[in-house]
């Protein structure tokens, strides 16, 4: 067998599983490279009578996770620390590097669809459930993942974490429960068709390129949520994310999109060019929608981001 190759097949799953993990596409990349590491020093002590390579690499993946994990402070969505802000003028607010946020999950990086790869739902990627996951303890959190996402048996489970089917059931019924209670999908939400989503999608950027408020509320949903990190403020329903839209507008400009997806969501690359320069990328935003408007976007302002896309830093003017 041919070690390395056979690892490496493996990769694209892992790194999905690392990043539910972690909630961090960064830390899941060099996770992943510290698995790989790992297996490949530990090549010749590897017994396939006793585990699959899969079931072999998931359990080095995991420990690698716990480990980071052990101390860690969770990471976070903006909604997750505070109540919506007060304050809407884009000028006052402020930048947090200093938390821990969520990142998101290009869709380009999931694992192939192929059933004896991994089994997966789509919803197992979505930003709501990602952090919704952070709230659990680590070990739970594998638990739930290995049980829930990827279809392993209590018994698998317990082997993999080197503990007993009686602690793995417990820690599953905790890890639910806690996970019910934090309510990963958005109220009342019916995803609309592909066409709709596109309809949808097309006059959210006509609005912003338009920078026509109006035609924005349109898009949203009364309810509707927006969040940036590293931005801690965020806003609740349509009025008050167009009065902060309102005041990003009045800094001029122009924007241009990209469209991508993320987290088995549709996503942009959102390029803003200010005094006749190229159009550089401002953040990532992933919506979530619904047959009444836009649900929720999530904007994510990290310089690391377009590379991880496939998307370009900056497109020319």
């Amino acid at each position: 067998m041919d070690f390395s190759a056979a690892t490496e097949a493996y990769r694209p799953e892992l790194l999905a599983h690392c990043y539910r993990m972690t909630g961090s596409l960064h830390d899941a990349e060099d996770l992943v490279q510290e698995t790989m590491l790992r297996a490949w020093r530990s090549a010749a002590a590897y017994d396939p009578s006793r585990a699959s390579l899969r079931t072999w690499l998931y359990r080095i993946a995991t420990n690698a996770c716990l480990t980071v994990l052990a101390g860690h402070h969770r990471r976070s969505l903006p909604a997750g620390l505070s109540g919506a802000s007060t304050i809407t003028d884009v000028a006052k607010l402020e930048i947090r590097e200093d938390l821990l946020w969520l990142g998101p999950f290009p869709d380009a990086l999931r694992p192939a669809s192929d059933p004896a790869a991994i089994i997966e739902s789509r919803d197992s990627i979505r930003l709501a459930f990602i952090a919704a996951l952070q709230y659990l303890p680590p070990r739970q959190r594998a638990v739930l993942i290995l049980r829930d996402v990827l279809a392993l048996s209590a018994a698998e489970t317990a082997e993999l974490l080197e503990t007993t089917v009686a602690s793995v059931n417990s820690a599953l019924h905790r890890a639910r429960g806690q996970l019910a209670a934090a309510d990963p999908s958005p109220e009342g939400l019916t995803e609309p068709d592909d066409a709709a989503e596109q309809d949808l999608l097309g006059r959210y950027m006509a609005a912003m390129a338009a920078m026509d408020v109006e035609a924005l509320k349109q898009t949203l949903r009364e309810d509707a949520l927006l969040q940036m990190p590293p931005f801690p403020a965020w806003f609740s329903g349509r009025d008050a994310i167009a009065a902060f839209m309102s005041t990003v507008f009045a800094r001029g400009g122009s924007f241009r999109f990209v469209p991508t997806r993320a987290n088995g969501q549709p996503a942009i690359g959102l390029y803003r060019q200010r005094d006749d320069e190229a159009y550089r990328c401002l953040h990532i935003q992933v919506f979530t929608f619904d047959a009444q408007g836009i649900a929720r976007i999530d904007g994510f302002h990290d310089k690391r981001l377009p590379a991880a896309f496939g998307l370009p830093a900056v497109l020319p003017a």
